[in-house]
């Protein structure tokens, strides 16, 4: 079985439950509204997740850990991680910009697409698992 070169294995194992619903994550309560999960969160084999809400019943969970040359701008003390600026997210190492919608490469040298949780949401609570 050969590897799909334009993917990036998640560098961590995430399962994780919140309710997008309330005042703790009102920047996702309304289409359209993105947020970095916060970090208590996330296991620490990731850098963050971004969490972006399509539409009323659907989201998009993205690891921060760029997927092009990950480790290109780490130093003693940290990695550089995705930053959001809409409509796109954007590498700032390398210069790779993303669009939030898909997690598809749109500018600069990554023909990678973003490290991508599956989410699953019943109304109610919404999970995020590799």
């Amino acid at each position: 079985c050969k590897k799909d070169n334009n993917t990036v294995d998640p560098p961590a194992d995430v399962n994780i439950t919140i309710n997008p619903n309330t005042t703790e994550y009102q920047e996702i309560n309304t289409v359209g509204g993105w947020m970095y999960l916060p970090l208590n969160l996330v296991p620490p084999q990731s850098r963050g997740i971004i969490v972006y809400r399509i539409t009323q019943n659907e989201f998009m969970a993205y690891e921060r850990t760029p997927p092009y040359e990950p480790d290109q701008c780490c130093n003693a003390d940290a990695c550089t991680a995705l930053i959001v600026s809409m409509p796109n997210v954007n590498d700032t190492c390398t210069g790779s910009q993303y669009l939030i919608l898909d997690g598809g490469p749109i500018d600069g040298p990554s023909n990678i697409p973003l490290i991508r949780y599956t989410t699953y949401y019943d109304g109610l609570v919404l999970q995020i698992i590799s």
